[in-house]
């Protein structure tokens, strides 16, 4: 009989590329989980910030808060806690460009914008995508037109346990999921099965596997250190098996039909698979 397949973790991660929230359960809302990446911080140019470019930003520790979150340093305890919002209002505003696209957003306090500059050592804003913004998930893979929020293309990311157990043993030091930044993790099942999957529901909710996510040199930093591995791994090993033309992919990038309640200990049951599935290097 197959392993049951349970949605084993959730998270969000309210600011983009700073840490996240394990969340027990969540309200899934047009862009994914409620509240993930409505925030991002943007450099003096209004280009979004990442720690593809600035590793320090792993730094950043994010914990829930009344109706909003509290950011600590891991290495600063002369910085006092930062109490952020769920949402901001349209004081100021400004344009980011994020990837291809440029969208309007709404800036946080001055007080933030202060506090992140100088626990990052640059200068940067804080900036709030509201619900009157339309970011689209990519025309082409998006019939359905998804939206998304500041994540890099699309409202929800899902990775198998087992596929993460699958890598680390092929690494000498073995990482952590927080390294892939996931929305959803479900456990059970084989390495990689999610590949397979198209259709498939947690609780009452019903998602759409598009496609494979490409992994970048983020995933070389080490969420607790922000430091980058010398030896670029594991997106090296992960290259020697879990590559499609010049991509290393690793976990679903997911869209929702639906919009309802996910709780940890959900079932997750497939509903469709995919007629083919791109062939990766073994």
């Amino acid at each position: 009989m197959a392993d049951s397949l349970i949605l084993q973790d959730l998270y969000i991660y309210p600011i983009k590329s700073l840490g996240g929230i394990r969340l027990t359960e969540s309200e899934t809302a047009a862009r994914g989980l409620r509240h993930d990446r409505r925030w991002v911080l943007v450099d003096a140019h209004n280009q979004f910030m990442t720690q593809r470019q600035t590793p320090a930003m792993a730094l950043l520790r994010v914990a829930p808060a009344y109706n909003g979150f509290l950011l600590t340093h891991a290495q600063r305890p002369d910085l006092l806690p930062l109490y952020i919002p769920f949402e901001t209002t349209p004081e100021r505003t400004l344009f980011v460009t994020i990837w291809d696209d440029m969208v309007f957003g709404w800036r946080g306090s001055r007080e933030a914008d202060e506090w992140l500059s100088n626990a990052l050592g640059l200068t940067c804003k804080l900036v709030f995508m509201s619900d009157m913004v339309r970011r689209d998930v990519e025309p082409e893979l998006n019939p359905e037109g998804q939206l998304v929020s500041f994540a890099d293309g699309y409202p929800f990311l899902l990775i198998g346990q087992s596929s993460l157990n699958d890598l680390n043993t092929r690494l000498a030091e073995p990482v952590s999921m927080d390294r892939f930044r996931p929305n959803l993790v479900f456990s059970g099942g084989p390495a990689f099965g999610e590949d397979t999957w198209e259709q498939f529901r947690i609780g009452n909710v019903t998602f759409r596997a598009v496609r494979s996510c490409g992994r970048c040199v983020m995933t070389t930093v080490d969420q607790q250190t922000a430091q980058k591995s010398p030896a670029g791994e594991p997106l090296r090993t992960l290259a020697s098996y879990r590559t499609v033309g010049r991509k290393v992919m690793f976990g679903q990038n997911v869209t929702s039909a639906n919009q309802g309640l996910l709780r940890v200990g959900d079932a997750v049951e497939i509903l469709s698979v995919k007629a083919e599935v791109g062939e990766l290097v073994k």
